[in-house]
């Protein structure tokens, strides 16, 4: 019998699970929605920890109907999640809360305390700022907390029992946390789990396991990180010069460099998994989710119909109508700031808008400068790393837009870069497959595995992503658009600068008056 492996991914707004055999043929394919709570507070954004419980069951469901035989046949499910996320849970592993996303940015407050308290820059979305926000704001839950953990880590404690926190090289501690920060921001060191690498075996699935998720008791649970790490595997940017660009939800460019660069707020610089190159790392909040919420909330002129609110279920639909637009969307910009932004500007209270607007614009415009948008703020992080002295040699998109040849040849116009489109497009899973098989195979977890002077090591974590990510389809920038696009590029950037002010006075609009100005 064929030994299978199970990759099980989950993202922010939707779970993905494949069945793979060692040579990554996929036996079967499944995926779930994750309803996320609307909160009136768009900086808000939080998930019911049952919501990744029903769609992990759901496609352990549909897998076994798939594919019975291969389901019973699985030697190890191995899993990675979104994050930073914190949900608190008890003695039992049962939450106390709601799960803070990734997304969620209302720890602003308590991000300045901590950076003022560790002396470097902490951002609303990590681990500690959330946790501080549970204990300034929900005491009650902050003292029955047993211990906070994340997306991908709940996952399996509830398959295996045991609980841990994925570490995903030395020198992530800064993001998540160490002995040194709880000490100073004076937080219980017991309610926080012990560190697992990439590639650990977590223990097997547990009765309780089967009972709730339907899989099989007895197989081993391996710990693959989180999305982002998974992600650089799966699309082999394992190599200096390489970007990863994580089109979902969001949009993550990852690049792996070897230089040594000085550090710059604007982005993140970490190890990289493949020891001794860097990642240096840039989040844009809502790639994915604005196209979503055009869809959602504006609609596509199908011919069907022509007012606003004539929403199209799918999403080719909309990429045909962007396509009959002309590139530069006849000069209409959007700033993608949803929910505010992350690199490079790190603000949270940009908002988005529709900048140059004319009676000649439709819908075919405004879907082509949403997609826009998205590659603009991708080079705005690129034009960061490569003021730096870092090189991006070419972009691997993954994820549900690596489908879309319209969107990947975006991409590479305004970034100037080839766009590489996979074979297959869930990075994430083919990420996790390696690490599975990297462990599996006597690898243990994943600590080095990078090239020798001899070239790379034939049993080396890097082997295993070169020969498991295959490329279907590369995307040259078309020259004859450059100038249009660097021309729009410096007013997208005027535009947000200008706006800096009103985004304040947007915020604080209709916000009582402090004491002292209501006398004057």
């Amino acid at each position: 019998m064929n030994r299978t492996i199970l990759a099980i991914d989950i993202g922010t707004t939707s779970a993905k699970a494949a069945l793979f055999d060692h040579e990554a043929n996929c036996s079967a394919l499944a995926k779930a929605d994750i309803p996320t709570l609307h909160l009136e507070d768009p900086v808000c954004h939080e998930v019911a920890p049952s919501a990744w419980e029903m769609a992990v069951a759901s496609m352990a469901w549909d897998l076994a109907g798939d594919d019975p035989i291969g389901f019973r046949s699985i030697e190890a499910i191995v899993i990675s999640g979104n994050g930073p996320t914190i949900v608190p849970i008890d003695a039992n592993g049962k939450p106390l809360w709601n799960a803070l996303t990734w997304m969620d940015r209302r720890a602003s407050a308590q991000a300045a305390q901590a950076g003022r308290a560790l002396g470097r820059q902490i951002d609303p979305e990590y681990n500690l700022p959330k946790i501080l926000w549970f204990r300034e704001h929900k005491p009650d839950v902050y003292e029955k907390t047993r211990l906070f953990v994340s997306c991908p880590e709940y996952i399996c404690g509830r398959l295996s029992g045991r609980w841990t926190t994925f570490l995903p090289a030395q020198g992530f501690e800064e993001i998540i946390w160490d002995d040194e920060a709880l000490e100073a921001l004076k937080l219980d060191k017991e309610k926080f789990p012990p560190f697992a690498k990439p590639g650990e075996r977590l223990g097997v699935v547990t009765a309780e396991g089967e009972d709730l998720f339907g899989l099989p008791e007895g197989v081993s649970v391996i710990a693959a990180g989180p999305d982002f790490v998974a992600s650089l595997l799966g699309t082999d940017t394992t190599r200096p010069g390489r970007a990863c660009d994580r089109s979902g939800t969001s949009e993550g460019i990852n690049l792996c460099t070897d230089k040594a660069m000085p550090k710059d707020d604007r982005l993140l610089f970490m190890p990289h998994v493949i020891s001794p190159y860097r990642n240096i790392s840039g989040v844009i909040s809502t790639s994915g989710e604005a196209l979503n919420w055009f869809r959602r909330t504006l609609g596509v002129n199908t011919g069907a119909g022509t007012g606003l609110g004539a929403t199209l279920e799918s999403y080719e639909a909309l990429f045909a109508q962007a396509a009959r637009a002309a590139a530069g969307a006849d000069k209409l910009l959007f700033l993608p700031y949803l929910a505010g932004e992350r690199a490079p500007i790190w603000n949270p209270d940009a908002r988005g808008v529709f900048f140059g607007l004319t009676l000649r614009h439709g819908h075919a415009e405004m879907a082509r400068a949403v997609l826009e948008s998205t590659a603009f703020a991708m080079r705005d992080v690129i034009d960061v790393m490569e003021s730096l002295g870092a090189k991006v040699s070419d972009l691997r998109v993954t994820g549900r837009s690596s489908r879309n040849p319209v969107w990947n040849q975006i991409k590479a116009d305004i970034t100037g870069k080839p766009v590489l489109a996979p074979r297959f497009s869930d990075a994430e899973l083919l990420g996790d497959l390696s690490i599975a098989l990297y462990s599996l195979e006597g690898g243990g977890s994943v600590e080095s595995g990078g090239p020798t002077d001899d070239g790379v090591d034939v049993n080396s974590l890097v082997d295993l992503t070169a020969r498991i990510a295959r490329i279907e389809r590369i995307f040259e920038p078309d020259s004859t658009k450059t100038k249009l696009y660097d021309d729009l590029f410096g007013v997208y950037r005027q535009t947000y600068k200008a706006l800096m002010p009103a985004f304040v006075s947007l915020k604080n609009a209709g916000a009582p008056l402090d004491p002292l100005e209501r006398n004057i």
